[in-house]
Parts: structure tokens; sequence; C-alpha cells
């Protein structure tokens, strides 16, 4: 039906790129990071890494996490990766309040490590309404990220209620929710 959708979308070569979005904090006020979301999609015959995602104009790049919490994204051949939400790979902008404005059309370039660079403008929203649950969270610190591997945090139960048989529940499932993302 040849039905073109209302987002960003663009193709080069064996890349695909749907539903790209820059999505900053809720509130206009709010400083802190804003991430990317996007649909990356390889019909090629081999896996191609994603290296890079920069904002054009303002030098910002963005920090990129695997869905594992570390490494690099990888967008498998014939498949696809989506950056963004819980539980995908991430794409972290730091600056996200000095380096795009909501309501704008942000150009951005993915750089893959065979396609090369890909531009294509990015819608700039809030984290509201249907962009909650891919926005930025208030960020955790890198120290919170080496607990997430195995063992429960002793940091986890001194956050909770203050009693000590409740500790032990909480620290769980603050381990389970680590697990589930991974």
């Amino acid at each position: 039906l040849q039905v073109k959708p209302d987002n960003a979308a663009t193709s080069v070569g064996d890349i695909k790129i749907q539903n790209a979005n820059v999505i900053t904090q809720p509130e206009l006020t709010a400083k802190g990071p804003a991430v990317i979301s996007a649909t990356v999609f390889n019909s090629g015959t081999k896996d191609q890494k994603l290296t890079a995602i920069t904002v054009n104009g303002t030098g910002a790049s963005a920090t990129l996490k695997a869905a594992s919490g570390s490494g690099t994204i990888t967008v498998p051949a014939g498949g696809s990766v989506v950056i963004g939400g819980k539980g995908n790979a991430s794409a972290v902008l730091a600056s996200g309040r000095e380096a795009v404005k909501d309501g704008d059309i942000q150009p951005l370039t993915f750089a893959f490590s065979s396609t090369g660079k890909v531009q294509l403008g990015a819608y700039v929203v809030p984290a509201k309404n249907y962009f909650v649950g891919f926005g930025p969270t208030q960020m955790p610190q890198p120290s919170g990220s080496p607990s997430a591997s195995g063992k429960p945090s002793g940091s986890a139960s001194p956050s909770t209620s203050g009693k000590p048989t409740a500790s032990a529940t909480p620290s769980g499932t603050a381990s389970q929710s680590a697990h589930q993302g991974h």
C-alpha cells in the first residue's frame, strides 16, 4: 500500500531505521539526560555494529549500551534491535536539554560498522503520555551497575522502611528486577 509512517524513518543499504525519537525529561525545567529511541533493522547477511549516534550540529554523542547493560549494540543479520525502553539497548545523551528542544525535528547520525553513516531527523518529545516508559529515568549512578551482575548489594536494604524483617524481601526483588532487565 506504500503507506508512509508519520514517524522518522530512513533506509540506507541493508540498514533501516524506524520510529526515531529523542525523548527528553518530562518537565521543561528538568535538567538531565535525554534518550534516543529507535528500531534498527538489518536486512543484510552479516551482523553490523552500531558504533555511534551523534546529534548533528551540537557535537553531542550518545552513550550506547547493549541490552545486556554493557558492550556494543549489534544489529544481527536479518534481524533488528530496539533502542530505548526497559530491557532494550540504550542510547543516552548526557546533556539532553542543552542539545535538543522539544517539538523540533533533530537531525541525528547513526554510524554502523559496514553501512557507515545514516542520517535522519528524529522527533524530539518529552517523556509524557506514550513515551513515559521510553524516556529518561533519573539515571542511576554508574556505581550501581556492577551489583546487578550477581549478588544483591547491601545498598538496597538501607533504603527500605527500616524494619529488619522486611529488608530481605526488598533486596530480593531488587536483584530479581536487575536480572529481568538482562
